[in-house]
């Protein structure tokens, strides 16, 4: 690899949400060891901006999820686009690179390309999981694609697309054999206490959908497992006063569920069973070695849409189960129950949870299947999937034309 650039460039960011404004503050300081006097500017949350990133809007503007959903802000996301693809051709940065929403960012990066920019999608869509053929519509988009499963890259190969996998930055985060008790005693939880993390989403929106369906379910468990500690981790500021509002409509009483400012990590680490919403939750989940039930719903409309279009192409949704299958821990491995849509009640998910706390014989297994996809989330990789990430847009930018 070549040098760093002695001139100082820009690099264009555009991370969507929570999850990607992590994926962002991580590799503006991979980057920034290469390009120490680069400027990073795009859009990207509080992370992104702790690392002295520009946002030029707020990323809460990208944070929504479901056709229903995008379709009621169509007109306000298409002008947002508008506005910053000019912003980003005036700007003429080295790469754009959009992280995740790829409902969004593909769009931009389409356009920014045929400007001549050099784009990169960071975090492949699931093309194993919707539709393979959006792979060769991904490679009109971006120059490059960074995948964080192992199994992406061929998938994009059979498009002519270049994808590279960098490895999963969560798989750093987490180690092989987690701490119980340290996560623990830094919640002040009791050691010999039955503990239910609960994490109904990390965007308003789906707490909006989830939040009661899940905090019923708590109850009912409490109800059924005496000494039950529960605990709920906030996302951010507005999910933890939607969580707060649910909250106080409840019964207050010694099951009443422990509200915290994020610490989502520590709080899985700290739970013999996780109850969560579908989404990149279940791989931390998986990684802190947690039994889970994994609940989601979209709005009807938007789940009327997919089956009508056909769209899935897997019958599993949460990322270990197909992690599992991927990996060849069976065809029909399911580690992480999923009751999706209208199986997504109050019942069904206690149930599920209770038979989760009774067989500690299940518990064990599905730790030791967890274990092994976090090494092969590792792959043969070494260092950081920041750093590798980096190495992979840097490469790109000192490349020839």
């Amino acid at each position: 690899m070549s040098s760093a650039a002695e001139t100082p460039i820009v690099i264009a960011l555009i991370a969507g949400e929570d999850s990607g404004d992590q994926l962002g503050a991580d590799l503006i300081v991979a980057l920034r060891k290469r390009y120490p006097g680069a400027r990073f500017a795009g859009i990207g949350g509080a992370r992104m901006q702790a690392q002295g990133f520009e946002s030029w809007y707020d990323i809460r503007e990208l944070s929504l999820f479901g056709f229903a959903e995008v379709i009621s802000h169509l007109p306000r996301l298409l002008r947002l686009r508008k506005e910053l693809v000019a912003r980003l051709i005036a700007a003429q940065p080295a790469v754009v690179v959009g992280i995740d929403a790829p409902d969004f960012n593909l769009g931009v990066e389409q356009r920014v390309r045929a400007a001549g920019l050099r784009t990169v999608h960071y975090v492949s869509p699931s093309v194993w999981a919707w539709r393979e053929e959006r792979a060769a519509r991904i490679g009109r988009s971006a120059d490059r694609v960074l995948c964080l499963f192992p199994m992406e890259p061929a998938i994009y190969a059979r498009h002519g697309v270049d994808a590279r996998f960098v490895g999963h930055p969560l798989a750093d985060r987490f180690a092989l054999v987690s701490d119980r008790v340290g996560a623990r005693d830094f919640l002040e939880l009791p050691q010999n206490a039955p503990v239910l993390a609960v994490l109904p989403g990390s965007r308003a929106s789906e707490v909006a959908k989830l939040g009661r369906v899940f905090l019923d379910a708590a109850r009912r468990v409490a109800a059924q497992l005496p000494g039950l500690r529960i605990i709920v981790p906030a996302a951010n500021t507005r999910v933890h006063a939607t969580l707060k509002a649910m909250l106080g409509e409840g019964p207050g009483n010694d099951d009443t569920p422990i509200l915290l400012d994020g610490r989502a990590h520590e709080a899985m680490l700290a739970a013999d069973v996780v109850l969560l919403a579908s989404g990149t939750a279940t791989l931390e989940a998986m990684l802190a070695k947690r039994p889970m039930v994994v609940g989601y719903r979209v709005s009807p409309i938007s789940y009327r849409i997919a089956r009508a279009l056909n769209m899935l192409k897997t019958d599993v949704y949460a990322l270990p189960n197909i992690l599992a299958r991927a990996c060849g821990l069976g065809e029909q491995a399911m580690l992480a129950p999923e009751l999706m849509q209208d199986d997504c009640t109050p019942e069904k998910l206690s149930a599920a949870v209770l038979a989760l706390f009774q067989d500690s014989q299940r518990r064990g297994e599905i730790v030791a299947a967890f274990e092994q996809l976090h090494r092969a989330l590792r792959g043969e990789l070494e260092g950081e999937a920041g750093d590798h990430a980096a190495d992979a847009i840097i490469e790109l930018i000192e490349r020839p034309r």
